[in-house]
């Protein structure tokens, strides 16, 4: 190969080499900083694709999550409301029992009466306070309550109708069908007692099918919250195996081009240096 100051295709190769590992440098870099081997489609536009898609869902998920979680706490607070009402029941039931005791006299059965209906008069209280979010399913205007199961299109037809359940409202006001104690329920007299006796252990078997019905509410959403759970695990594991970096095979990278930039940048120097070989021709 002659001698040319006008081509120097030492340093043109040299020169390449180093811009080809800088290129390396810059990419691992960005990579350590990000976290991400694939940050951009330009990186790999089918794994960008994918994982946007999954980050798509997981973002889904978290509002279903959401949702269920709002739906379970409505449930509880009226399960424990339904469970204090029972609790109370069987309180008055005992009281029914007392007065109709044909061997007690009036003053003791208007005592009894007297905690009879501060008994029925809490059951109001209870009904009106198991409230969340504003929704109270004890009573009975205040609605039902409904929660995202999932993202699945449930009807697919195309436009999106989403999985949800529902929980119905149980309507556990004083003189409806579950709770048949009136607003006006006295155990003053034997016979009201004997009569009262009789509603309510009715209402003690309305009361539990409601308790069965919210517990098993209760546990439905229980186990699709954990469902919901270990989904979002899932896909998020599922783009971190699409996108992340491994950081211990970049940071070997790293060190492995830091040298080779070195040494580029020696042998750019080395044959930047070669056509001065030219000038001792003509000494």
């Amino acid at each position: 190969m002659g001698f040319s100051v006008n081509t120097n295709t030492g340093a043109m190769a040299a020169l390449q080499s180093l811009t080809e590992t800088n290129k390396g440098l810059s990419q691992t870099q960005s990579r350590i900083n990000t976290g991400l081997s694939v940050s951009s489609t330009k990186d790999d536009s089918a794994s960008f694709t994918i994982a946007q898609t999954l980050r798509g869902d997981l973002g889904g998920l978290k509002s279903v999550s959401s949702s269920l979680s709002r739906a379970k706490s409505v449930v509880d607070v009226a399960t424990a409301g339904t469970e204090q009402i029972s609790d109370i029941v069987n309180e008055m039931k005992a009281k029914a029992y007392q007065a109709a005791d044909d061997g007690i006299d009036s003053a003791s059965r208007d005592a009894i009466n007297e905690d009879f209906k501060a008994l029925r008069d809490q059951i109001t209280t209870i009904v009106d306070s198991s409230e969340f979010n504003g929704t109270n399913l004890l009573k009975a205007s205040g609605g039902t309550v409904t929660a995202l199961q999932s993202l699945k299109d449930s009807d697919g037809s195309g436009t999106w109708d989403p999985d949800s359940l529902s929980v119905a409202n149980q309507g556990l006001d004083l003189g409806g069908s579950v709770v048949t104690v009136s607003a006006s329920g006295e155990i003053d007299t034997q016979a009201n007692a004997q009569a009262m006796i009789d509603t309510l252990e009715t209402t003690q078997e309305n009361l539990n099918t409601s308790l069965s019905t919210l517990g098993a509410a209760s546990r439905k959403i229980d186990a699709q919250s954990e469902f919901t759970s270990k989904l979002s695990d899932v896909i998020e594991g599922g783009i971190g195996n699409l996108v992340d970096a491994d950081l211990a095979k970049e940071s070997a990278k790293l060190q492995a081009l830091q040298v080779k930039q070195q040494l580029g940048v020696q042998a750019l120097g080395i044959a930047n240096q070669a056509p001065q070989t030219i000038t001792s021709l003509f000494r």
